[in-house]
């Protein structure tokens, strides 16, 4: 296994970005990664309208990962993510759903003790590590890691944990893999901008599947499969991975659409990632057992 440390980092994910590591496919690699305020909020002292903000939503990287080419997916298997001591998070005028009721940011640290986050004397919140940025270069133009789309980035998916495996559509070669803006803990939209913001190591395995053609990042869980989407609106994006779904279950059974909307009308959940960033973003999760009982096959 190889290790990637922090100091180099993306502020976009783009297709002319000069790799920091090459692996071979099926390579393990554990990555070091900044929060999403680059580290900058570390103390009581550090208030959000002095810091760079520049440097918001790093992810480290790219890795080029060999075998990766346009027109097919990178298997992205979350081994682990280990958590540093400490989370920052905040709210402010204008962010997040409610920020017409702020004139002034705010933040909170945090400490976490074992496997809690300790909020004040009275409350801590069980961890449930997971990923807020990650994905591969797009074609085209750059895309700033804050902002989540096709290629992954910013989706701030709560499921996106350890033991859970992603596939993304691949646009340029070797893919160009970043990670970054971990999460001690998240709720569902992450209506305040911001989850429990912490910096820490992911370990993942890369794995080119050049045959496979995915139309938005897949995620499979241990009891579940899902589409991930990105759109203007939190409606746009659930009727586009509702509408990919039945796409993809259909080819992969040969079964009607109409016989596939209405199995997933009573198995399957439209479920909110996040409704705080430029483009929204939703998860169309099905059991794994309705797709095995379909005949449907999940990637390799």
């Amino acid at each position: 296994m190889v290790e990637l440390g922090d100091e180099k980092v993306i502020y976009a994910f783009g297709a002319d970005v000069e790799p920091v590591l090459t692996v071979s496919s099926g390579e393990t690699v554990r990555i070091r990664t900044k929060d999403c305020f680059g580290n900058q909020v570390r103390t009581a002292a550090d208030v959000l309208d002095e810091i760079d903000w520049d440097r918001i939503n790093p992810a480290t990287g790219p890795i080029f990962v060999e075998g990766a080419q346009p027109g097919g997916a990178l298997k992205v298997q979350i081994d682990a993510i280990e958590l540093d001591d400490q989370t920052a998070s905040c709210t402010g005028e204008g962010e997040g759903v409610c920020g017409d009721r702020f004139d002034a940011w705010s933040t909170k640290l945090c400490a976490i003790e074992g496997d809690r986050l300790v909020w004040d004397a009275g409350l801590s919140i069980p961890l449930a590590p997971m990923i807020g940025v990650i994905g591969v270069a797009p074609a085209g133009e750059p895309v700033n890691c804050g902002t989540p789309g096709s290629h992954g980035g910013n989706m701030d998916n709560t499921a996106i944990g350890a033991g859970a495996t992603l596939y993304f559509p691949v646009a340029v070669p070797g893919a160009l893999f970043g990670l970054g803006d971990m999460h001690a803990v998240m709720g569902d939209g992450e209506v305040s901008v911001s989850g429990a913001e912490v910096a820490g190591w992911a370990t993942v395995t890369l794995t080119a599947l050049p045959e496979l053609a995915v139309p938005n990042p897949l995620i499979e869980t241990a009891t579940h499969f899902g589409i991930i989407a990105s759109a203007e609106t939190l409606d746009a994006a659930a009727d586009l991975a509702v509408h990919q779904m039945v796409d993809l279950l259909a080819a992969g059974t040969g079964r009607g659409a109409d016989e596939l909307v209405m199995l997933l009308s009573l198995v399957a959940d439209v479920r909110v990632c996040q409704m705080v960033d430029p483009e929204k973003t939703v998860r169309f999760m099905v059991p794994k057992y309705v797709l095995e009982g379909i005949g449907f096959s999940l990637p390799a």
